[in-house]
């Protein structure tokens, strides 16, 4: 099963299928998704079994892009729990960006890139309801930024990984902890122009 929002190219489930709605309008687009349970993306670095129970709705990548969209969670919070823009070749070769819920109760921006084992970071907090992510590919190498704003951008993290691909990008919802995570996307933007300089705040 595909779905489509428009400006993006066909987005399809990486796992299981999941429960996704998208509700378009004159202001756009607004994806909104309901993980299940206790489901995640990671692979502990610790040595802990891997956990790839989420499912994220994703397109092909293919060349340079970039992909960001505003990020709300609707629902009550619980630990660890995340809207997210991820990127996934198979199960030991993923990353993913997260407005996530810290075991301190607060709102934040963390990042994990996995090539084999999860490189876990944790970023910025964030004082509002929402947040902006964003994913760069440019050449082999990925970048993920944050904004408050959808215009000036904060560098998280450069990086590559060492699987040929092909990788699906796109949205994800996890919830590891928690019942449920209804996350919602909108202010979707995809372009094939990518930032000269991904430090500079463009």
């Amino acid at each position: 099963m595909t779905l489509q929002i428009p400006g993006l190219p066909p987005l399809a489930w990486t796992g299981a299928e999941g429960a996704a709605d998208i509700d378009e309008s004159a202001a756009g687009s607004v994806l909104t998704m309901t993980s299940e349970p206790g489901v995640d993306w990671t692979n502990d670095a610790l040595g802990g079994p891997q956990q790839q129970a989420a499912t994220a709705l994703g397109f092909v990548a293919d060349g340079d892009f970039a992909l960001s969209a505003r990020v709300r969670v609707l629902s009550e919070r619980s630990t660890f729990d995340a809207g997210v823009l991820a990127i996934w070749a198979d199960d030991d070769h993923w990353a993913k960006i997260c407005f996530e819920f810290s075991p301190q109760g607060e709102p934040m921006v963390v990042s994990v890139v996995t090539d084999v084992f999860s490189d876990d970071c944790n970023s910025q907090l964030v004082e509002g309801d929402f947040v902006f992510l964003r994913v760069v590919r440019t050449g082999d190498g990925w970048a993920f930024h944050s904004s408050e704003d959808g215009r000036v951008w904060r560098f998280v993290r450069l990086f590559r990984l060492s699987s040929p691909g092909p990788f699906r990008v796109g949205f994800l919802s996890q919830a590891p902890t928690g019942d449920a995570c209804t996350a919602a996307f909108d202010e979707i933007a995809y372009t094939t122009t990518v930032p000269s300089d991904l430090r500079d705040g463009s």
